[in-house]
Formats: C-alpha cells, sequence, structure tokens
C-alpha cells in the first residue's frame, strides 16, 4: 500500500514539473503569446485574395480562411491545429482554399515557430517562394502541391528545419536551380516528392546520406547524367520514382540493397544494358516499370517462380528486347505483363494457368509468330489481352473467352489470325475494347451487340461482305453505350445506318468508318459527344453537314475523298468550338473561303485540296493563331498572293499549288520575319511572275537549321490524326500519307518568276527538295546551292539559266536527283561521286555543256597525254574542302608557304600544272575520292 501511494506521489510530481516547464517556456521573450500567433495568421490570410472561380486541381474547392475571425479562437478555425495544452499553432492545412498571391519575405506565416505542418497545396500561389519557410525550427510535414506559378528555391545550405522535417512534396512547382547539396542535410527525411518541378541538372550525390527515407518521386523532370552509386545507401526506401527524365547510363548494382524497395519505376529516360537480373533478389518488390528505354538483349531464362515472390506488374515496353519470351514471366504471381513494341521472337509457350495470376497482356509490336497458346483463354481474371502486330497465325476462337467476366479489352489486329465465332458467341458485357483489324472476318461479328459498355472497335482490313446490322436503337444501343468505333478499311457497303446517329446522341466519343464504300449523306454532328468523326475515303454526297457549327467538343473531322458538294459553313463569332483539323480535300466544295472560317479558333489543319474552291484568300485568316497546315491547292482561287499569312507564327506547311494566282509577291513587308515557322512551301502551276521573294526566302529560320541529325524524328497530327500533303518529289507525284518535322521543300516551279537565283537561299542548309522549273529565270547557278548538303532533289529546268555548273555541287552527296535541262548552260560537267549517276536527259537541251555522261567532248580532253580520268582528278571534290592537292605543296614547300599556295589553289582553282608536277615527282598515285552515301 505504502508503496503504491509513494509511486503515485512521484507521478504527480512529474506530471507538476512537466506543466511548469511548459509554462516557464511559455513565458519566455522567444514563444509568442497565442494571442500574438492568432494575429499572425489573420495577417497572413489578408496578405491573399480568395478566387472562388478558381477550382483547378480541386474536386471540392472551398476557402477555408472565408470565415476566419478575429472575434473567435484560431484553434477553432477551418484549416488551423493547435496543441490541446499549450494552445500554440502547430497544423495549417489551407489545401484547396482558392488562395491567389504571393507569399512575401516579411509574411507573418514565418513567425508560427511552433509550427509542425504546414500544407498549402493546390492553390494559385505566384511568385518566389522565400527561403525561410524552410527554416521553420519545427517544421516537420511540408505540402507545396500543385501551385503551378510559383517557384521555389531549396537552400543551399544547411536547413533551419532540417534536424525534423520528415515529408516534403513540392510537386508540380517550379523548382529553381535543380536539386541542391544541401538535401543532403535532411537526414530525418522519409518522404520526398519533386515531381513536375521542372528540375534540370543531375541528381546530387549526396542524396545518398537520406538513409531514412521510404519515399522518393523525382519523375516528370529534365534530370541528366547516372543514377549516383550512392543511391543504393537508401534501404529504408520503398517506392523509387525516375521515370519521364534524362538519365542515362546503366541501372547501378548498389541498387540491389534496397531490400524494401516495393516500386520502383525507371521508365521513360535512356537508360541502356540488359535487364538487371539482380531485381529477383528484391523480395519485396510489387511494381517494376522499366519502359520506354534502350535496354537490350534477352530475358533471362533460369528464373524460377522463387524469383520475384510479389511481383505484379512488370512493364518492359518500348525497349530494344529481343530473344524469346521466358515461360517464367507467367510462372508467378505477375498479374499485369507489358512488354509490346520490342523485338521478341518465336513463339509464345503454354503456361500453368492454374498457377498465374494474370489479369493483363500486350505483347504487340513484336515478331512474335506461331499460334496464341491455349493458356490464354482459362485465367478467369483476365480483363486486357493485346497480340496486335505481330506475326499470329492460325485461329483464334473468341468463343472460348465466353467465361470471362472481366473482359475489358481484346487486340488481335494485324497479324494473320483468322477469329472464328459463332451466332451464339457473346463476350463479357463489360468488353471496352475490340480489335479485330486484318482478322479475315467475312460476317458482322454478332457477339458486338450484346456488349453492354464497348469502348473501341477496330474491324479494319477485313473481308466484311453484309450491311452493319440494322440493330436496335431503343434498346440494344442503350445497352451497348459506345463511346470508340472503328470499323475502317473494311468492304462496308450502303449507307451508315440510322444506329449511328443514335450512338451519336447518347455516348459516341470517336468514330471512323474510313476506307469503305458508303454512300448517301450525313448530317448527324448535333450530338455534343462526338470527338473525332472520320469518313474519309467513302462514296459519301450530299453537303456538308450543316451542325459543324454546334459540335462543341468536335476536335477531328476528316471528309476527305469523298464527293460532298454544297459551301464552307460560316460560324458565327460565339461558337463555342475546339475544332482542330478540318481536312475536306478531294471533294466538290463549291462557293468562296468565308471570312469566318476563324472563328474556329484552335485549327491546326485546314485542308481544303482539290475543291471547286473561287474567289481570294480573306484577310482575316491572319486571325489563325494556331494553323500549321493550310492547303488550299487545286481549286480555282483567283488572287495575289496573301501576304496576310505571313504574320501566323505557328505555320509550317503552305500549299498553294494549282490556282490562279498571279502578280508579284512583294518583299515590302512590315513584318520582321515573316513566316517564321514554314517547313514546307509550295506554289507551283499559278501565275506568280517578277523577281523571287527574297525578303521570304531570307527569313524561312525553320529551313535554316542544318544540323537536323540532331533533331528527334516527329510527324505531323496525333494519335487521331495524321497530316499529309501531295508534292512533286524527283519529278514524281507523290501523297505523303506523313510528314516528317524535319521535312523540308520549296516548290515555286511553273510559274513566271524572273531574274537571278539569289545566293542566300544557300543560307537553308535543311532544305531536302528545291524546285525552280518552269519559270524565266536567268544568271549563273549561284554557288551557294553547294551549301545545302541535306539536297536530295534540285531542278532548274526550263529557264534561262547561263554559265557553268558549279563544281560546288558535287559537294552533295545526298543528291539523287538533278535536272538542269532545257537552259543555256555551257562548259564542261562536273564530276563526283553523285554526279556519276545522272543520265543525259540532266543535262538535255544545253548545247553548250560538255563530258560525261554527255556524247560531245570537251575540248580540253583533246590535250596531249590526258586521259577523261585524269581531267575528272583535276576538279573532283576541289571545291569541298582542301584535299591532297595542299597538302602535297605543304609537304613540299613547307608548311608556310605551302599552306599560302594551297589555300590560293583553294580559293581559285589555279595552279594545277603545280600540283600534278609535284605528285608525280614524289611518286604519288592520285586516286579518286570516293564518298558514299550513308
Amino acid at each position: 500500500m505504502w508503496k503504491s501511494m509513494k509511486l503515485f506521489t512521484i507521478i504527480i510530481i512529474v506530471l507538476f514539473l512537466q506543466q511548469h516547464v511548459a509554462l516557464s517556456s511559455s513565458s519566455t521573450p522567444n514563444h509568442l503569446s497565442h494571442s500574438t500567433q492568432k494575429l499572425a495568421l489573420y495577417q497572413f490570410k489578408t496578405s491573399l485574395m480568395i478566387n472562388t472561380s478558381f477550382t483547378k486541381y480541386c474536386f471540392t474547392p472551398y476557402p477555408k480562411t472565408m470565415n476566419w475571425s478575429m472575434s473567435s479562437d484560431c484553434c477553432m478555425w477551418e484549416g488551423v491545429t493547435c496543441n490541446q495544452v499549450t494552445r500554440d499553432v502547430i497544423g495549417l492545412d489551407l489545401s484547396c482554399s482558392q488562395l491567389v498571391g504571393t507569399i512575401l519575405p516579411n509574411s507573418t506565416l514565418f513567425q508560427l515557430s511552433h509550427l509542425q505542418s504546414l500544407n498549402l497545396s493546390r492553390n494559385d500561389l505566384c511568385g518566389v517562394l522565400p527561403e525561410d519557410i524552410f527554416h521553420l525550427p519545427n517544421l516537420q510535414k511540408f505540402r507545396l502541391t500543385f501551385n503551378s506559378h510559383l517557384t521555389v528555391t531549396l537552400p543551399k545550405v544547411k536547413w533551419g528545419s532540417s534536424g525534423s522535417l520528415q515529408n516534403l512534396f513540392l510537386r508540380y512547382v517550379s523548382l529553381n536551380g535543380g536539386i541542391p547539396d544541401s538535401v543532403g542535410y535532411l537526414e530525418s527525411l522519409r518522404s520526398l516528392s519533386l515531381r513536375a518541378c521542372n528540375i534540370s541538372g543531375p541528381i546530387p550525390i549526396s542524396m545518398g546520406n537520406l538513409t531514412q527515407l521510404h519515399e522518393l518521386d523525382l519523375g516528370s523532370n529534365h534530370i541528366i547524367g547516372q543514377i549516383p552509386m550512392s543511391m543504393g545507401n537508401l534501404t529504408q526506401l520503398t517506392d523509387f520514382d525516375l521515370r519521364s527524365n534524362q538519365i542515362t547510363g546503366q541501372i547501378p548494382n548498389s541498387l540491389a540493397n534496397l531490400q524494401n524497395l516495393k516500386v520502383l519505376s525507371l521508365g521513360q529516360n535512356n537508360l541502356i544494358g540488359q535487364f538487371p537480373s539482380w531485381v529477383g533478389n528484391l523480395r519485396q518488390l510489387v511494381n517494376l516499370f522499366l519502359s520506354s528505354n534502350s535496354f537490350t538483349g534477352s530475358l533471362p531464362s533460369n528464373v524460377t517462380a522463387l524469383s520475384f515472390p510479389r511481383l505484379a506488374t512488370l512493364d518492359l515496353s518500348y525497349n530494344m528486347l529481343n530473344g524469346t519470351i521466358p515461360s517464367w514471366l507467367f510462372d508467378h504471381s505477375i498479374e499485369g505483363l507489358y512488354i509490346g513494341s520490342n523485338g521478341f521472337t518465336g513463339k509464345l509457350n503454354e503456361f500453368d494457368s492454374s498457377r498465374s495470376a494474370l489479369e493483363s497482356f500486350s505483347c504487340s509490336q513484336n515478331l512474335l509468330s506461331g499460334t496464341i497458346p491455349q493458356s490464354f483463354y482459362e485465367p478467369v481474371n483476365l480483363s486486357d489481352l493485346d497480340f496486335s502486330s505481330n506475326n499470329f497465325s492460325g485461329v483464334f476462337d473468341v468463343e472460348k473467352l465466353s467465361h470471362l467476366e472481366h473482359l475489358y479489352g481484346l487486340a488481335l489486329s494485324n497479324n494473320s489470325l483468322s477469329v472464328r465465332y459463332t451466332h451464339s458467341t457473346t463476350l463479357s458485357p463489360d468488353i471496352g475494347y475490340l480489335g479485330l483489324s486484318s482478322c479475315k472476318i467475312t460476317k458482322f461479328p454478332h457477339f458486338i451487340k450484346g456488349s453492354s459498355f464497348l469502348g473501341y472497335l477496330d474491324l479494319s482490313n477485313n473481308q466484311i461482305d453484309e450491311e452493319i446490322p440494322q440493330w436496335n436503337a431503343s434498346t440494344s444501343l442503350e445497352s451497348l453505350g459506345l463511346y470508340y468505333l472503328d470499323l475502317s478499311n473494311n468492304q462496308i457497303y450502303g449507307e451508315i445506318p440510322q444506329w449511328i446517329e443514335s450512338m451519336l446522341q447518347t455516348s459516341l466519343e470517336y468514330l471512323n468508318l474510313s476506307h469503305n464504300s458508303l454512300t448517301g449523306g450525313f448530317q448527324y454532328l448535333s450530338a455534343e459527344n462526338i470527338h473525332s468523326l472520320d469518313l474519309h475515303s467513302n462514296m459519301l454526297n450530299g453537303s456538308l453537314p450543316a451542325s459543324i457549327c454546334n459540335s462543341s467538343f468536335l476536335h477531328i473531322l476528316n471528309l476527305s475523298y469523298n464527293n460532298f458538294s454544297g459551301v464552307l459553313p460560316t460560324c458565327p463569332r460565339s461558337v463555342n468550338n475546339i475544332l482542330s483539323v478540318l481536312d475536306l480535300r478531294m471533294n466538290n466544295i463549291t462557293g468562296s473561303l468565308p471570312s469566318a472560317l476563324p472563328n474556329f479558333r484552335e485549327l491546326r489543319t485546314l485542308n481544303l485540296n482539290s475543291n471547286k474552291l473561287e474567289g481570294t484568300i480573306p484577310v482575316s485568316f491572319a486571325k489563325f493563331s494556331y494553323l500549321e497546315v493550310l492547303d488550299i491547292g487545286s481549286n480555282q482561287i483567283h488572287d495575289t498572293f496573301p501576304h496576310c499569312l505571313e504574320s501566323l507564327p505557328t505555320l509550317q506547311v503552305l500549299v498553294l499549288k494549282s490556282n490562279k494566282f498571279h502578280g508579284f509577291i512583294s518583299n515590302d513587308t512590315k513584318i520582321e520575319h515573316p513566316f517564321p515557322s514554314l517547313r514546307i512551301i509550295d506554289l507551283s502551276c499559278n501565275e506568280f511572275s517578277g523577281l523571287l521573294p527574297e525578303k521570304y526566302i531570307k527569313n524561312f529560320n525553320a529551313m535554316m537549321n542544318g544540323d537536323v541529325t540532331k533533331v528527334q524524328l516527329n510527324y505531323m497530327g496525333d494519335s487521331s490524326y495524321s497530316d499529309s500533303i501531295t508534292v512533286v518529289i524527283k519529278g514524281v507525284e507523290i501523297e505523303l500519307v506523313r510528314i516528317l518535322t524535319v521535312f523540308t521543300t520549296i516548290d515555286l516551279s511553273r510559274n513566271k518568276f524572273e531574274g537571278e537565283i539569289p545566293e542566300y537561299i544557300g543560307n537553308l542548309k535543311s532544305l531536302r527538295y528545291l524546285n525552280l522549273s518552269h519559270n524565266h529565270l536567268s544568271g549563273q547557278i549561284p554557288h551557294s546551292i553547294g551549301e545545302l548538303l541535306l539536297l536530295e532533289s534540285l531542278d532548274l529546268s526550263f529557264n534561262q539559266l547561263t554559265g557553268v555548273i558549279p563544281p560546288q555541287l558535287t559537294c552533295i552527296y545526298f543528291l539523287s536527283r538533278l535536272n538542269l535541262s532545257s537552259n543555256n548552260l555551257s562548259g564542261r560537267i562536273p564530276q563526283g561521286p553523285q554526279f556519276q549517276t545522272f543520265e543525259n536527259d540532266s543535262y538535255a537541251g544545253n548545247l553548250g555543256l560538255c563530258g560525261s555522261p554527255l556524247s560531245k567532248k570537251c575540248i580540253t580532253e583533246t590535250q596531249v597525254g590526258k586521259n577523261e580520268e585524269e581531267i575528272e582528278e583535276d576538279d573532283d571534290h576541289f571545291f569541298c574542302g582542301f584535299s591532297w592537292k595542299s597538302l602535297v605543296i605543304g609537304y613540299c614547300c613547307g608548311v608556310v608557304p605551302g599552306f599560302v599556295v594551297g589555300y590560293m589553289m583553294f580559293m581559285a582553282g589555279k595552279l594545277k600544272w603545280f600540283t600534278r608536277v609535284i605528285a608525280r615527282g614524289l611518286g604519288l598515285k592520285v586516286r579518286r575520292l570516293e564518298i558514299r552515301r550513308r
């Protein structure tokens, strides 16, 4: 009894001392009173505004500070948390509070020294965040995500909160200056997320000091360099995310130390090497994402089911892996397996479906062959199967999938498969993606009829020999709920059925019926759901859909290669339309170009080629702020050159060919840099006259990038629509079904241009095709054309050019077509690697030319002791830079005198006899320089 009373007395004394110490510390000069902290909070509130219309990033935004009042206890304010004993403010959560403004360096927020948790996420803060916020001494948790107008600079030296900070989330802000080495001082940090912070530079080695770190997210930045070996020190790490950066090199073996790792995400980088087999030792690993890198080699075959005991997701897609696919991938816990877009070969082996947990599988875009294993019919939890774009053959029995209640996606397109089904075949009512392109289907698959939510249907490249069923719109269509329907590249005949109209009024967002034999009209654009409509390459007729202006969600409209007639729509300025692509080429559209057409303010592509349009180009076309492609070729436009287009900042393709354009193209422009993005211009087959447009050619900046090898090869357009144009390449009219972003061409042929070809045309270093034929150009061929090293085709035929063919042209090693015929050129045809491939027709009609390949010999060839090979050696590659000749003179005369004479030879082309004498004196045998096109 006495011992119990004694213990009780000690506890009372300890509690009293603790309270006394707390009260004593609260009375110290460094401690703010409760009322002062309240005032500091209120002043912080008044320094920011509330914008109730700002709802970005938040499902339920609410202005928490709106009801703050000095007449109430701040511990009762929304978003404020206080210590129940000391009444100090220890937590402030103002996320999704619609706050707008800048946190100033003298903000009273920094007076809250007891603050442990601060959350300002998902507001509209802007400006530069003061560094003082990181010196709050007791701060443990700090969230500042989704403030996209805010710039943050992390301290370069030791942080004031380095001893207590545990969670730092700065996602989707702008991090200035990258990640400093000082981050290594935050040794108590457990979670660090800097996703999408516009970070550049490498990962600091000091980050390996964060040994208490559990979560590290640096994804979606511009991080360069390799993964530091020191990252292997983070043995407590469970989530490691570096995806979508520019990280290079191999994955360091030190990451094998991360035995607690559950998620490793390194996709969308530039990593190399083979698949890291040591990841099989990471016994806790659940998700491994290595997609979109440059991994090579084959997958290990000696892995057993005991490896990766917890692995649920493995994504190796978009790499350069090869070899066969090992069966162990299907023999354990993997639920999602993605190995598409690689170079895998061989067959898929049968696997034990009773041991497999497979739910989602994709092997698309490989080189796999053989039949699809029967094992894929059996796992009852399968939801997605994608075998598309391989070499699979045999029969795929859809009937065997009828028991898969969770099947959502099935893709068999672009193989050599035969799909088998019967009238009684059914699929899961939740099927959302169905790709059956090129599957040898001869009848419309009736099992689609029972689907309740078919999201994607692809039956292209088949042999469907019956009309699309006229399904009952009042029953079946409501249950179908289609939002993506692709029946392109078939043999479907007849009019578009009524059930299409019903779906457009309910759920359909994507409709592709292109490359069929559909007839009749189409007027079903009144629905607001439709996003992309592709009906090109059919036999549709009638007027254009009158409801184009009312389709507020329509993004892509492709009605090209049909028989539509009527006039273009005139939409009011108030139209709320996001139309990006309007492709109406190869129809029978008449009338003029409406001045209201730019009311489609988001338009990126306008293709009206090969119609019957008349009139002029309205000045209002200068309002197309986003236009990249304008093709109105092959119409009956009667106008002068549309100078209003020169101010369009993003215009890359301009085609005006085969119209009735006429007159001079004036150089009197007020725009400092006209047509800054233009890469393709075709003015051929018109009646333009006067001099070539000097001011424009001098400012084709997009054609001046000579180092195009460093430019990433992309195509114009997107996954739903690819821009295409018809151009004359090497004398042949070709349709480019996809336009590379490095493709450049100038075609001014078949006009009435006169005067000389300007020397500054040699500045267009990335030009690949130049056609100035069938004009009245005079003077000499500019030597500067020899600087167009990427030029593949040069056509100057049917002009009045004089003088010699510049030997500098032999430097263009990519030149595969040359047409200088029907001019007044003279002299010897220069010889070079590419020039040896050109036939007589390249020079026909120039009576003054001589030498190979023409039968007419040059006078100089009669010189004693000279054969044709020696004469060719005189000039071959001479103008492509210093050759062996200047080197020989340097050897004989001394470096300085030799360099001077050699330079004179290079500049003036003289002293050839001296070179030959020196060469013979040294006993050198001069050979032709062979440069092969890569």
